[in-house]
């Protein structure tokens, strides 16, 4: 495997658009476009920054083969924890002629557009930014038959309508820990669950999802027609994501796994 090609690879499975990391290289998307068709290639200074979001050594990077883990950078941390600045993430799965769920958010003008958008700027049917429009919208300014303009946002604990934070509880919950109609963090649990590391939920995206419509690099799917995942087992669940993230704290893999069944 080439160089573009890799790149291509790595950006499209951390969810980043091409704006996106140019953004995040500071550089131009058209910059990334001829990278990833190998019209280009980055300066050493760039590629130095692409090992580190991805994590991977500079030497896999430039050589024809494998992609090669580099313990010593923070690539193993989500991109949008360690660096603090920008995160998208956008469905393949698609519904009205748009992502089924489109989420960027950052600093900046962040555009979301999707059936579920959420984005300093967001348009969809179900709209969460500062400025949202959609059939049910929620923000300081929000335009659409429904519009809600309840925040809660707190460091540690938010409880509200809409709330942001490490602990997360609401309608729409943003954070580290999630649970929420629509639960987007680390680890999150909701009717639409979109999450880096574990997904639990109806419709789960993530690392790991689990639930019964589903999208990740490891799946459980249950089996029944209702929204009840006791077909899915704990026991299953919880060494996978003690392999994928070992780092986590057996609490939050409790509550998890207490959604399923034994």
């Amino acid at each position: 495997m080439k160089f573009n090609e890799k790149l291509q690879k790595m950006r499209k499975e951390k969810g980043l658009s091409q704006e996106t990391l140019a953004e995040m290289l500071d550089v131009s998307r058209q910059a990334i476009s001829k990278w990833e068709s190998g019209q280009s290639y980055p300066e050493t200074d760039k590629l130095i920054i692409i090992s580190d979001i991805f994590g991977v050594t500079v030497d896999s990077l430039l050589k024809d083969g494998a992609l090669h883990e580099d313990s010593r950078n923070t690539g193993a941390t989500p991109f949008w924890m360690s660096r603090g600045s920008v995160f998208e993430y956008k469905s393949e799965k698609m519904m009205f002629g748009m992502p089924m769920v489109h989420i960027n958010i950052g600093f900046g003008i962040r555009k979301a557009k999707g059936v579920l958008a959420i984005g300093n700027i967001s348009t969809g049917i179900l709209s969460v930014g500062l400025i949202a429009k959609g059939l049910l919208s929620v923000g300081l300014l929000s335009l659409g038959v429904i519009g809600i303009r309840v925040l809660s946002l707190a460091l540690l604990l938010a409880v509200g309508s809409v709330s942001i934070g490490a602990l997360s509880l609401g309608a729409v919950a943003f954070g580290i820990v999630t649970l929420g109609a629509v639960s987007i963090g680390v680890y999150s649990v909701g009717a639409l669950a979109v999450a880096y590391a574990a997904a639990i939920g109806d419709h789960a995206y993530g690392h790991i999802a689990i639930g019964r419509v589903v999208s990740g690099a490891i799946e459980f799917i249950s089996t029944s027609d209702t929204l009840n995942l006791s077909t899915i087992s704990a026991a299953e669940v919880r060494p996978a994501i003690i392999e994928e993230f070992p780092n986590t704290p057996n609490v939050i893999i409790r509550w998890l796994t207490s959604f399923l069944g034994r």
